[in-house]
């Protein structure tokens, strides 16, 4: 009712012009504010790889990587669901933001937060080839095997960070155990199913866990999705998310066994999962005791000024 009276006031205290004029200038804020967020989490995510931002006279915000690359921001252009998987700017990749929170059904339609990938970004990180990515993989035990996963950016320290705490639980809990047991593997060069894009599992990234016949959306009905994370055991999923890993029991088209470290779309759930004021600092809540921290926000606000 109060959003109603306060809607009716504007109407009458403003002209249809100038109205337009307030909400786009209040769209125009709150982008910029998303925007400068989606900068830090992917400079806080990649803090060897990401070394600067810089704007051009036309607007357009580019991402500088290590190796002099540039990847663009935003490039404006209005996508359906699927362009934004296949043809994903950074802008789409952070769009949607990852719930920190349990999930006990299928989510809605087309909400996949994290499932578009920049490959260039993942490309400069983890190898640009087959042969590149292999020279970057470590060996990891599992348990009850080793796997292979890519030593850059963290990757392998953070799932063997996951194993190391998630290992005495299914070991000592039938229903985690059941869960995590048998692995169904982590590095894997191969397509997507149903596309011409490189798996996650291809830059040694991601790891499946057990199989079930109801995790997964081309496998299954959305009410078998719904059963089988209603009972998922969320220490597994929380254990994971901690360490920087995205669930694709998260996303409408469910992946329930699939794990992949994203610590870009983890950091800005951590510290941007609420709607920002735009009239209070659009870093609030990073820690700003950390030079990295602060160095990145500076950098951010001198160009975006």
């Amino acid at each position: 009712m109060k959003k109603i009276i306060v809607a009716i006031l504007l109407l009458i205290l403003f002209t249809p012009a100038e109205f337009k004029a307030m909400a786009s200038t209040e769209e125009d804020k709150t982008y910029d504010v998303t925007m400068r967020q989606d900068l830090l989490s992917l400079m806080m995510a990649y803090p060897e790889y990401i070394v600067n931002i810089e704007g051009t006279a036309d607007g357009r915000v580019y991402v500088v990587m290590k190796s002099g690359r540039k990847l663009l921001y935003d490039d404006k252009r209005k996508k359906g669901s699927a362009e934004k998987l296949s043809n994903p700017d950074l802008q789409d990749m952070l769009e949607q933001t990852y719930p920190l929170i349990p999930v006990r059904s299928v989510l809605e339609e087309n909400f996949d937060p994290g499932r578009c990938r920049v490959y260039e970004l993942l490309s400069e990180v983890y190898g640009s080839s087959q042969k590149a990515i292999e020279s970057k993989l470590t060996s990891l035990n599992l348990g009850y095997l080793n796997c292979q996963f890519n030593s850059s950016n963290k990757a392998a320290n953070s799932l063997k960070a996951v194993m190391q705490e998630l290992i005495p639980l299914a070991r000592g809990n039938q229903r985690i155990g059941s869960c995590v047991y048998p692995s169904s593997g982590t590095y894997n060069y191969r397509l997507i199913a149903g596309t011409n894009q490189l798996s996650p599992h291809s830059y040694g990234i991601a790891i499946d866990l057990a199989v079930n016949k109801k995790d997964y959306w081309r496998w299954s009905t959305k009410a078998d999705g719904d059963k089988r994370l209603s009972s998922y055991p969320s220490e597994i999923v929380e254990i994971f998310e901690k360490n920087n890993f995205i669930w694709g029991g998260k996303w409408a088209h469910f992946d329930i066994m699939h794990f992949e470290y994203r610590p870009e779309i983890i950091l800005k759930a951590r510290y941007f999962m609420n709607k920002q004021d735009v009239e209070k600092p659009w870093f609030q809540g990073v820690p700003l005791e950390d030079a990295f921290i602060k160095n990145s926000i500076d950098k951010i606000n001198q160009v975006l000024k």
